[in-house]
């Protein structure tokens, strides 16, 4: 229906339907039973993907079961790898059921093709570990046959996890007019999936055997068709069913192949089952329990309740392999994982953030703000010292993609209380990061608020803190108000010259120096000058050095102002 794509998805005129969500292309076509269409949800315009079913045709009346099926499974099991439900309109001609936005695995394969051997392996055996979880979960929490295993019902989300859809067929195991039963010869191209006893009897023998037979061998033939998609189907798919060969194994891997035969024994009360498969594999040296991408995303759905050294063995495997693991699993998995993790703060955040910002570089610029800044400015107001003190000393990897109404009003607000922590390392580096963030302060921020907490600074007990904050007053003079520099600046730096510290009296001296433009004469002569020359006799020479190197300077500024200076003639 590429009409409504001309209308936006506003009403559909056919139907009357009012549709809660924007059609755009459309991605794929299956067998006349439904299309693929990327979408954007109306109501707060996020991506997602919308699946039709027309049911229009009437020379196709096992259609419309197929598509009832779908929704009403689809909308009552939720699961981390089954394809998400979002909402659902209904004709007597569509269905229109919205999902999270997903692509066809069958779409996604080639673009694996220019990637590494290894990079490819680990993306399919991951997706195979998450399908093999999916299943198991059908299985044997919902009591269920998927029925319908195959390339086609497995879905790649932006962050290339596999997700399991395609539930027309769908049934409980205990209801024995279940659709799988009755309509499974009828669905389009099931033969390709139908296992040997289906293929001997028919789909309604499949009561006789275990309820998981039927997804186990159609589990083998998916292992086969991802690892190897440009090789026919397995021999033992057809009478006689032969068992796979060692020549046959193509792609997958060697530490699998045993256990991908298994799936295939064309005797069903012989043949390994989704969860046994998924327990072979995850065994101390299973094929799934070394794959990197299942280690971590195992870590970072335990990460909350994990130990502090489990969680610095994972923050270290991250920070070293990073750059191999495939760029949507890093933006899209790992990223928003860790941004979570950041909210409980702890030890764990100084290593975190500095992730957190690497892996958001692989982020499109519009989405930066949403992605990282958003979260990274609800973390100011954490009380948690170790999550303030790694959103200070990261600060200058993400202060230019912060602007000016978010600094003044989300971040100073928090940002401030540093000034006044009982520890020394925040009010330090709160202090310090005053210089990066100056420009985005508003002129009342810059000239009232922050003066009046840099003055207090100028006390700390903390030598260190007194310099430096001498310093950043230094750099902020040019930027304040022109009543402002000459209200607080000689106050401020003759306060340092008297500072107990050598450092902070240097300090004090060289901001006079580099303010000396915000001095007009009169007042390098009348206020600067006086405020300065007791410095001359310091009894610490790094400061009588500086101090006759300032009064230089000034004194040669009155020398040129002097030359300009109209006197009156004499008669």
């Amino acid at each position: 229906m590429d009409y409504l794509r001309n209308l936006g998805s506003a009403l559909v005129q056919k139907s009357g339907l009012n549709l809660p969500f924007t059609l755009g292309q459309k991605v794929l076509s299956f067998e006349g039973l439904y299309s693929l269409y990327d979408a954007v949800k109306r109501e707060d315009g996020s991506n997602v993907s919308v699946f039709e079913y027309d049911l229009s045709d009437s020379t196709r009346p096992n259609f419309k079961a197929f598509a009832q099926n779908a929704l009403k499974k689809l909308r009552t099991i939720r699961h981390p790898d089954v394809l998400k439900f979002i909402d659902a309109v209904e004709s007597d001609t569509s269905i229109f059921i919205m999902t999270e936005r997903v692509q066809p695995l069958s779409n996604a394969l080639p673009t694996w093709i220019s990637r590494s051997s290894q990079e490819r392996e680990e993306w399919l055996l991951w997706g195979l570990h998450r399908v093999s979880v999916a299943l198991t979960f059908l299985n044997d929490s919902c009591t269920s046959t998927h029925g319908r295993i195959c390339m086609q019902s497995i879905f790649i989300s932006p962050s290339g996890e596999w997700k399991l859809g395609g539930f027309e067929l769908l049934s409980n195991i205990k209801d024995d007019t279940a659709i799988l039963y009755n309509l499974g010869g009828a669905f389009p191209s099931s033969f390709a999936w139908a296992s040997p006893e289906v293929k001997k009897g028919s789909w309604s023998s499949l009561k006789q055997y275990d309820s998981v037979a039927l997804d186990s061998y159609a589990l083998g033939l998916l292992l086969h068709s991802v690892f190897n998609p440009n090789h026919a189907a397995p021999e033992t798919s057809l009478p006689p069913h032969p068992p796979p060969t060692a020549a046959s194994r193509g792609s997958i891997p060697a530490s699998m192949f045993n256990a991908y035969k298994r799936l295939l024994n064309p005797n069903p009360k012989n043949r390994l089952n989704p969860k046994g498969f998924l327990d072979l594999g995850m065994v101390d040296t299973g094929f799934f329990a070394a794959n990197r991408l299942v280690k971590v995303c195992s870590g970072l759905e335990s990460f909350s309740i994990a130990s502090e050294a489990e969680k610095n063995f994972l923050l270290k495997t991250l920070k070293e392999s990073a750059s191999s693991f495939p760029s949507e699993f890093t933006t899209h998995k790992v990223l928003p994982s860790l941004v979570s993790a950041l909210e409980f703060g702890g030890a764990s955040a100084a290593t975190m953030l500095p992730l957190v910002i690497q892996f958001g570089k692989n982020l499109p610029p519009e989405d930066y703000p949403k992605a990282i800044i958003t979260p990274l400015i609800k973390l100011y107001a954490s009380p948690d010292r170790g999550t303030r003190m790694a959103l200070l000393d990261n600060l200058p990897e993400y202060a230019d993609k912060l602007d000016k109404k978010t600094v003044s009003e989300k971040l100073f607000p928090h940002l401030q209380t540093g000034f006044t922590d009982t520890v020394a390392v925040i009010r330090e580096a709160t202090t310090k990061s005053i210089d990066l963030l100056a420009p985005k302060f508003t002129d009342r921020i810059l000239n009232n608020d922050l003066l009046r907490l840099l003055a207090k600074m100028q006390m700390d007990p903390e030598p260190s803190i007194r310099t430096n904050t001498c310093i950043l007053i230094g750099r902020l003079g040019p930027t304040l108000g022109y009543n402002t520099k000459r209200k607080v600046l000689v106050p401020a730096f003759t306060r340092a010259l008297k500072d107990s510290f050598v450092h902070a009296r240097v300090a004090g001296l060289m901001a006079f120096m580099a303010t000396i433009d915000c001095f007009e004469a009169e007042d390098i002569a009348t206020k600067v000058l006086p405020n300065v020359t007791f410095t001359l006799i310091d009894k610490e020479k790094l400061v009588r050095d500086q101090a006759f190197k300032a009064i230089e300077l000034f004194v040669k500024k009155l020398e040129e102002y002097a030359k300009t200076m109209v006197f009156p003639q004499l008669f």
